[in-house]
């Protein structure tokens, strides 16, 4: 089958003919930079021309949103890049931002404002769990109807911004065999990866957190592990590895899972 070429819409372009998007797409550093998660960055923009979505992208001008900086400590390193993303969000007069990575949404949405960053900030789950609502998103299950998933809740999506209903309510629309780990929602466990400890050598123990949080979705007997973070990705991923269970297990964003659901 030949894959359609998509063009990205880039803001600067956009801007320049006079045109405005409804919504921000930020990429991020993971969808930039990191392979395995230009898969779903991919995956999410042909969803985003499926449902023919004004949008677009900031290109070369996009940077880090500060995030890790704050979280290890520099709180001059965040300011600065904060303040930079917010004075090119006025020049493009940006109202909505919508995101992939949790830690993105959740620095935009609760601590950009302090510094004067008042944009409405939308989750890519929230996103699409309200074009199913509305009847704009029918994913045929046929790919994955009778697989069962089992669904890792991001700290920065669950107990960090509650939101904990959306991810499950597009999943189910994929699946009649989605599990939960014995400890999911608000007692979800961490990857291990948030907080900048993705950047940090494992500190003593007789077990990392992603090998935990890897056996708890083992225990469920899935043969998907559905993430929504960058971060969990890996972790789930590097679990999987360890476990040797990568011809048995995959691990997909709920993007990837929507995608080749549609045909796109």
């Amino acid at each position: 089958m030949e894959t359609k070429k998509i063009t990205v819409p880039v803001m600067a372009e956009m801007f320049a003919r006079g045109e405005k998007p409804e919504y921000l797409l930020w990429v991020g550093c993971a969808g930039a930079f990191d392979d395995r998660y230009k898969k779903v960055v991919r995956a999410f923009v042909k969803i985003l021309t499926h449902l023919r979505v004004s949008y677009a992208v900031l290109g070369k001008e996009e940077s880090c949103t500060g995030d890790p900086a704050r979280r290890a400590g520099n709180e001059m390193l965040y300011q600065m890049q904060a303040l930079q993303n917010i004075e090119i969000f006025r020049s493009y007069e940006v109202r909505k931002i919508l995101t992939l990575c949790p830690h993105c949404y959740n620095i935009f949405k609760n601590e950009y404002p302090d510094l004067g960053g008042n944009c409405e900030v939308i989750h890519y789950l929230q996103f699409l769990a309200e074009q199913i609502d509305k009847g704009k998103l029918t994913p045929d299950p046929r790919v994955v109807k009778n697989v069962r998933i089992t669904y890792h809740d991001p700290c920065y999506l669950g107990r960090a911004n509650s939101i904990y209903q959306e991810p499950r309510k597009v999943l189910k629309s994929l699946t009649t065999e989605l599990v939960e780990m014995h400890r999911n929602r608000s007692f979800a466990l961490c990857c291990g990866a948030g907080g900048a400890q993705m950047f940090k050598e494992a500190e003593k123990g007789e077990k990392e957190v992603f090998m935990e949080r890897t056996e708890d979705a083992l225990e469920t007997g899935a043969s998907i592990i559905a993430t929504a973070c960058p971060f969990c990705m890996t972790m789930m991923t590097d679990g999987i590895k360890y476990k040797n269970k990568e011809e048995e297990i995959k691990n997909y964003d709920i993007a990837e899972l929507i995608a080749m659901n549609l045909d796109l």
